[in-house]
């Protein structure tokens, strides 16, 4: 059997570089590892930390089709981060003006959960540990 040891990165195609970097910086607070610019491809990836591990690669490439996030589509639903105090983290999106759905309840953890979107509409979880 494969030993898979740990998820190594999660790859977000983007429309509009600039915004989601800073989303993902300016907004959520990941860190820069590295940025190259791909001429070739007329392609940014942007190499992002959290706590500094790396987590995900931000790709641009030139018109890129739209992702299904509603109705949801078959394949990889969202991406999910853990806070500590759910409540604090929903008033510092409310003060970014970021839209997000209300607190809900895991029926099975009764851990409290809520999901928003990136400038793409990607769907992103935010789940109180």
């Amino acid at each position: 059997m494969m030993q898979l040891q740990s998820v190594h990165h999660i790859a977000i195609i983007c429309s509009n570089y600039e915004a989601s970097k800073a989303f993902y910086t300016d907004i959520l607070g990941f860190s820069i590892k590295n940025e190259v610019y791909r001429k070739n491809r007329d392609s940014y990836k942007l190499d992002l930390a959290l706590n500094n591990q790396y987590v995900i690669e931000l790709f641009s490439f030139p018109n890129p089709p739209k992702r299904v996030s509603q109705p949801e589509a078959a394949g990889l639903r969202h991406i999910a981060f853990g806070v500590n105090n759910l409540e604090e983290s929903l008033q510092y999106l409310d003060s970014k003006n970021i839209t997000h759905e209300g607190i809900r309840t895991d029926p099975f953890t009764n851990k409290k959960f809520t999901f928003f979107n990136d400038p793409d509409n990607l769907p992103i979880e935010l789940y109180e540990l």
